[in-house]
């Protein structure tokens, strides 16, 4: 079994090592592959859910992602309670399980077979996903689906923003939810994110930029 786990703890946080280790306990045959994404960024875990999820893998593959903001609701938390966990199957077979929180099932949101809550107390612990979250991760992705709970109408889960950054890779590209080009290869237009402007030449292969340029083009993620 492959077993992606994708959270905001930090690059190399105890965290990542602890939650490793009760999967290992609760799941000894399964290869764990850690995912790095920023913090309480949830539009960078569902671009990294579905880049994972949406291409080739084992049909016995498990993503487990843990980005919480605790944003679902203003008031006053309780027993550190936060969103409520959900797992979705695709058709590949692939299993999904993470907090609803923000944009996390986003990129699968018309891809999934099955979107349901799970059943998992909400309330009791601060580390809700080494403490709480991976026996019924365990659980799910032997074929239990006996913490399956109701499934999530459409609109529980939102559409991710369009034409925006939604994560950046090791090499420091920025990955965007552009779906064409903006304009015609060889064309200079200008980009902005955040507060920084610039320049950028269209490209369909980033290779055929001028070093120094930034390129817009088609990439790896498509």
């Amino acid at each position: 079994m492959l077993l992606h786990l994708i959270a905001d703890y930090g690059l190399g946080d105890l965290a990542f090592a602890e939650v490793r280790q009760r999967l290992g306990m609760l799941l000894p045959d399964a290869a764990v592959v850690v995912t790095s994404v920023g913090p309480f960024d949830t539009l960078g875990a569902g671009f990294c859910i579905g880049q994972l999820a949406l291409n080739d893998g084992p049909q016995d593959m498990v993503l487990y992602a843990n980005i919480a903001p605790r944003q679902d609701e203003e008031d006053p938390r309780r027993d550190n309670a936060g969103e409520r966990l959900v797992a979705a199957r695709l058709a590949s077979g692939a299993l999904v399980v993470a907090p609803n929180a923000g944009y996390t099932f986003s990129f699968l949101r018309d891809e999934a077979e099955e979107l349901r809550e799970v059943e998992v107390p909400e309330a009791g612990s601060q580390f809700r996903s080494r403490d709480l979250f991976p026996d019924v991760v365990a659980r799910l992705a032997r074929g239990d689906v006996g913490p399956l709970g109701s499934p999530l109408p459409d609109e529980a889960v939102p559409v991710f923003p369009e034409r925006v950054v939604a994560y950046t890779d090791g090499y420091g590209n920025l990955k965007t939810t552009w779906t064409e080009l903006p304009a015609q290869p060889g064309a200079r237009v200008g980009i902005a994110v955040g507060d920084q402007r610039g320049f950028a030449v269209v490209s369909d292969g980033a290779f055929e930029v001028p070093v120094g340029e930034t390129s817009f083009a088609p990439g790896s993620s498509g």
